[in-house]
């Protein structure tokens, strides 16, 4: 039977409610000094654990602090540390060419406009969430990575794998003050107990709320 817009606004926030109270310190797991820090962070964190870049952040960060001397990295030395974080080639050659961009055009400052920082290169409407919602405060959009992918379609309030289109059925459902802390606490929900492949429906917070536990657990 088809929810409506309504139900789902609902369900929504009985969600949050309880995601709220079961997650009330969640943040950014990527560690940051500053926003242009968090703006490289989120870019090496593409197809990578938020725990490998924070293996790989300090040295690169200790060496290259901001964009003015990240700029001028060797791109041979750059790959050698962000090797790790997989794809290194494209993501060095990306955040060098972010770093130029970022002191050639924004004279060393990051644009504060999500249609601005989707033009740096390596950036786009994911990457733009979390910096924007995390380092400043604004909440711009929602960030959507796997476990919101996985979750919001095991919840049944969409049906596609399409990042782009999540995000687009996803902001009319949840207050827009949510908007940067949603992603964090169905991140935390989604590594401690809605796991891929293996959730853990009887432990769920949120099971009944949710038409796919209802199957699992009969």
């Amino acid at each position: 039977m088809r929810e409506s817009k309504k139900k789902k606004i609902e369900r929504m926030n009985a969600i949050l409610s309880v995601l709220q109270k079961q997650y009330p310190d969640a943040i950014c797991a990527l560690l940051y000094s500053t926003p242009f820090q968090l703006l490289i962070a989120t870019i090496l964190s593409a197809q990578c654990t938020d725990a490998r870049v924070n293996i790989v952040t300090p040295h690169l960060f200790a060496e290259y602090p901001d964009a003015e001397s990240l700029q001028h990295a060797d791109i041979n030395h750059l790959e050698e540390i962000i090797h790790s974080t997989g794809f290194y080639k494209a993501k060095a050659k990306n955040i060098l060419a972010c770093s130029k961009m970022i002191m050639n055009v924004y004279n060393g400052e990051l644009p504060l406009d999500i249609d601005a920082l989707i033009l740096l290169p390596g950036v786009g409407r994911k990457t733009a969430n979390v910096l924007l919602g995390n380092a400043f405060g604004i909440n711009a959009g929602i960030t959507v990575d796997t476990h919101v992918t996985r979750i919001m379609n095991a919840l049944k309030f969409v049906k596609t794998t399409d990042a782009v289109k999540i995000e687009q059925e996803l902001l009319p459902l949840i207050p827009q003050h949510d908007w940067t802390v949603f992603t964090h606490r169905i991140i935390e929900h989604g590594r401690a107990v809605c796991i891929a492949r293996r959730p853990k429906c009887n432990d769920c917070v949120i099971s009944e709320y949710c038409p796919s536990a209802s199957i699992l657990l009969k």
